[in-house]
């Protein structure tokens, strides 16, 4: 283990795991907010504290399974395409709306339940993301999270505003899901014999057309919605009069 982390490989590795739990896992803190906003204010750490452990705890084992899935063939390409997706849709505007449903609870036990099981319902995009780059190593994937999750949950403030100001760091996150996408394409088993007697630079170019498809296929989507958000703005604030009966 100790070899393992001396290496470059292995530092990239958990640079791209913190950089992914930033970038997908920062409603983490608006939910953990949400869910303790009725608790007495001497209950609120524990239910913090709790609901943060229990939320880990799920978020590793779901990946352990992930880890284990990917190794079946097709399942790679699947994940890859998938995490296209995300890629995409990170760079798309966020709807404001997205935790009206969050309901907080009166009792400690209520608030991490509610904790738990939102995290595990809103980091599907995260799992595959973190499996993606951690390459099967599932000790790469604990040290990472151990290392992330302290800054989401305490320093997703500073994050989101840095977001907000620098829109360049969500290209550079997107960026990073199209990278380990493609990379993940031709990782996987099915593909095996193929890859095995093709260059060595096929990895890194499917990942530099992963990364660049993404943030292409996003910005181009985020401006079409941005140009069509005006005219239905518009239709909204001027209906049609309604037509007489007959015609």
């Amino acid at each position: 283990m100790l070899e393992t982390m001396m290496s470059g490989a292995f530092w990239v590795s958990v640079a791209q795991i913190i950089a992914i739990d930033i970038l997908l896992g920062g409603d983490n803190a608006v939910v953990i907010a949400l869910a303790c906003r009725k608790l007495p204010d001497h209950q609120r750490n524990k239910g913090i504290a709790w609901g943060v452990v229990g939320a880990i705890a799920l978020r590793v084992a779901m990946i352990f399974f992930a880890l284990q899935l990917l190794a079946l063939p097709f399942l790679k390409i699947v994940g890859g395409l998938l995490l296209l997706w995300i890629g995409v849709k990170l760079m798309q505007p966020e709807d404001d709306d997205g935790h009206g449903s969050i309901e907080g609870s009166t009792n400690l036990l209520g608030a991490i339940r509610t904790i738990v099981v939102a995290d595990a319902v809103m980091s599907l995009d995260n799992v595959i993301a973190v499996a993606g780059a951690a390459k099967g190593d599932l000790m790469l994937v604990i040290f990472g999270i151990v290392v992330s999750i302290p800054i989401i949950v305490w320093g997703s403030k500073v994050v989101l505003k840095l977001m907000d100001r620098f829109p360049v760091v969500i290209t550079f996150g997107a960026a990073l899901l199209g990278w380990i996408a493609g990379g993940m394409l031709v990782g996987d088993a099915a593909l095996e014999d193929i890859v095995d007697d093709a260059p060595g630079w096929l990895h890194y170019a499917t990942s530099v057309v992963g990364a660049l498809v993404v943030v292409a296929v996003g910005a181009w989507i985020a401006r079409r919605q941005a140009e069509e958000a005006p005219l239905v703005d518009l239709a909204v604030e001027n209906p049609s009069p309604p037509r007489p009966r007959g015609q």
